[in-house]
């Protein structure tokens, strides 16, 4: 079910406010039942988690950047929206939206990722742009991010049958610059996304939320090179844990390069010296239908917000039993004596005050 047309500016605006995340917004969504509805509480939410003071993101600047993005020749597609990739839309923390130039329909076909080293030998960036024009003869979608060396092999040898760049920063930075031709061409023959905002630089806390979207559009992620360092066995790690498949080819173990391949092959995953090897694994998944992504209700009934009496119980015992080491969510609820409305409403307070970070597998700690 898509949300009213409307809603478009108010998910910017949420998901552009300070210390709301991909899966805040979510859990703000599911109290509230908009995103309107939401951004009129969070002040008082952050206050009352101890924040002294708190600005929802401005809805003149929101209008900007849709604007400038518009000028571009690009748009935003919500992931309650038919382009938004499907596979991508199961993962927990998918992001709301994506910044999207080029063409979106290809956001909807099936995926593969192919990542690896920024310092690529010439053998590893051949393999990497053979291997992608295979997989796209096969009617895959080549997604990678657009870095030098194997990303932007991988992007070349699938400009012809469909690749998607996801980007560290907004969509209309050119990162690195040596790309500046790839990423021309990805705009006029691909797509190029990000869940970044327009104007924005590359950062390094940037890349690991990159890569959780590589890996998430993906059925597998195909890793060519890669040190036992490599930025590339984060995405292998995130594609793991998001259930697809983790593909490496094999290397010399003579080079540093070819490390993170080979130790990822001898944890479990599928060697792979060509096309064939990804696509004995994957037919029978692509076979196989694709499962309806999770919903997002608009007009379900909106829990109900538990008494003030219990909340302030909750805020105190429930920061009490927090720390700097994670736990599970489930695990606070069992050993308070308050309902999950009550223990949700709390940590969203401390969340939206700065006080909180979520983790992988609804664990949260505090700051």
């Amino acid at each position: 079910m898509s949300p009213p047309k409307n809603e478009t500016l108010d998910w910017l605006r949420l998901i552009r406010s300070e210390n709301v995340g991909p899966i805040t917004f979510y859990k703000l969504l599911e109290r509230f039942g908009t995103a309107k509805a939401a951004l009129e509480a969070l002040p008082d939410m952050a206050k009352r988690g101890g924040a002294k003071t708190f600005k929802a993101y401005p809805k003149a600047e929101a209008e900007a950047e849709i604007e400038a993005l518009s000028k571009l020749g690009g748009q935003i597609v919500l992931r309650t929206d038919a382009d938004f990739p499907p596979l991508l839309s199961q993962v927990e923390d998918a992001p709301p939206l994506l910044s999207v130039l080029g063409h979106s329909h290809l956001l909807k076909k099936r995926t593969i990722a192919i990542v690896g080293a920024r310092n690529a030998s010439l053998n590893g960036k051949n393999f990497a742009r053979q291997l992608a024009a295979d997989l796209g003869a096969a009617g895959l979608l080549i997604a990678s991010g657009m870095a030098r060396g194997l990303d932007a092999a991988a992007h070349q040898g699938a400009m012809g049958t469909g690749t998607v760049a996801v980007l560290g920063g907004g969509v209309d930075v050119i990162y690195p610059r040596e790309n500046e031709a790839l990423y021309r061409e990805l705009v006029e023959r691909g797509a190029i996304v990000s869940e970044i905002e327009l104007g924005t630089q590359p950062q390094a806390r940037h890349f690991p939320r990159r890569n959780r979207i590589i890996s998430g559009m993906g059925r597998g992620t195909v890793v060519v090179e890669a040190s036992l360092k490599s930025g590339s066995l984060i995405t292998a790690r995130m594609a793991l844990e998001q259930g697809r498949e983790v593909f490496a080819v094999p290397g010399a173990p003579s080079d540093p390069r070819a490390a993170g391949c080979n130790k990822l092959i001898k944890d479990g995953a599928n060697l792979t010296q060509n096309a064939e090897d990804v696509l004995e694994v994957l037919r029978p998944i692509l076979q196989s239908p694709l499962s309806e992504p999770k919903q997002l209700e608009f007009n379900k009934k909106i829990p109900s917000t538990p008494d003030e009496a219990e909340i302030g119980k909750a805020r105190a015992e429930v920061q009490e039993m927090l720390s700097p080491a994670p736990v599970t969510v489930d695990e606070l609820v069992r050993n308070c004596q308050f309902s999950l409305a009550a223990v949700s409403l709390v940590l969203l307070e401390l969340e939206l005050a700065g006080r909180l970070e979520r983790h992988p597998g609804n664990r949260v700690s505090l700051i």
